[in-house]
């Protein structure tokens, strides 16, 4: 019987002799074989993973589709950050930063410009605000309060007719049954309304025609828009501000929101009444409180910007059942309060105006 053939390898190291390793055909045969099968389990578990990437892709690709975004994983974006915040309520609140400094400044270029005395301006914007009636505070028109109160009728106008109505098209009509359909789904589910707002939003106007932005402003500020009705050239800005509005209502609800079920989520403005209760966590004093730091209670004298609620599901927990509406302001209203609008109406005798928060 001849004698198995065998593999031979001979190592050699600068001390010791040459050694003689021998290993039998059949245990190479077997090593090529099971090198060859684990090669082949890699290729199909590589083939898998990749498989995966592409189903995972197509699968974010649809849910960009359905809510809208510009492309795949923009919903992820929105993740939340510490505090319950999240990158959007950021950037919403920078934005709104920067409709406040255009409000601020369309007040102050109609107090300049208007065809009219600021005890008429006063007047106007008193008889068109809510809660004003017969407001003690105003009985002297002075250039502050004037250009506070216009701001307040401002922050009406674009709180009820802009962000809390979904204006998607340039038929006020039309935005009004958009508005309920969108109440009615997230009061039945808050996951479809918010994807079925997201997707409409994608095909709203980019700019509000003129005559709609016209038309929001004498229905929520009559008595002042009949007073500052503009020309076509808007010399007092109040057309560009109303715009600027819309696209900030449009970011609002057009954006993506952040995973998880408590994400489903839209927002609301509110602007709080004058001679109403300064509550903490509704408000932010544009200038000094001097009531508020001696203790005593203090009343909002007017509201400069609205503030944002975000509507949202709760999360089951004790006492919580899954579908609960939760309102979380986002950016509290700025406002003025009762002594420091008067303060600011006598000569040497203005607060600082930092911004305190309450």
């Amino acid at each position: 019987m001849a004698a198995p053939s065998t593999f031979s390898t001979s190592t050699s190291t600068p001390t010791s002799a040459p050694a003689t390793e021998q290993v039998s055909a059949e245990q190479y045969r077997y090593a090529l074989t099971n090198f060859a099968i684990a090669h082949q389990k890699v290729e199909e578990q590589r083939a898998q993973l990749e498989e995966q990437e592409r189903q995972i892709a197509r699968l974010q690709a649809r849910i960009a589709a359905l809510e809208g975004t510009s492309s795949p994983g923009a919903s992820l974006t929105g993740m939340r950050a510490a505090g319950g915040s999240s990158v959007d309520d950021f950037s919403i609140k920078n934005a709104a930063s920067q409709l406040e400094r255009t409000i601020n400044r369309w007040a102050g270029e109609v107090l300049r410009l208007a065809p009219a005395p600021p005890a008429t301006l006063q007047d106007a914007a008193l008889a068109d605000v809510a809660g004003a009636g017969d407001n003690a505070l105003f009985t002297e028109a002075r250039p502050m309060m004037v250009q506070s109160l216009l701001r307040h009728a401002m922050s009406e106008a674009i709180s009820e007719g802009i962000i809390n109505c979904l204006i998607v098209t340039s038929s006020a009509e039309a935005n009004i049954q958009i508005t309920r359909i969108h109440e009615h789904l997230f009061a039945r589910d808050p996951t479809v309304a918010a994807v079925w707002r997201r997707q409409t939003f994608t095909a709203a106007v980019e700019n509000v025609a003129p005559d709609t932005t016209r038309l929001i402003f004498e229905e929520h500020v009559p008595t002042l828009s009949e007073l500052l009705r503009d020309n076509p050239e808007d010399p007092l800005g109040t057309r560009a501000v109303l715009e600027d509005a819309y696209k900030f209502s449009r970011m609002l609800h057009g954006a993506p929101s952040s995973s998880g079920p408590a994400a489903d989520a839209f927002y609301r403005s509110f602007v709080p009444e004058l001679g109403s209760t300064l509550y903490p966590r509704q408000v932010e004093l544009a200038k000094r409180c001097r009531r508020s730091e001696r203790g005593e209670l203090d009343r909002v004298g007017a509201t400069i910007f609205p503030g944002l609620v975000k509507m949202s599901r709760t999360l089951p927990g004790p006492g919580i059942a899954l579908g609960d509406t939760m309102q979380t302001v986002v950016r509290r209203a700025q406002v003025i309060c009762e002594c420091a609008l008067h303060a600011t109406s006598f000569p040497g005798s203005a607060p600082p105006a930092t911004p305190i928060t309450m």
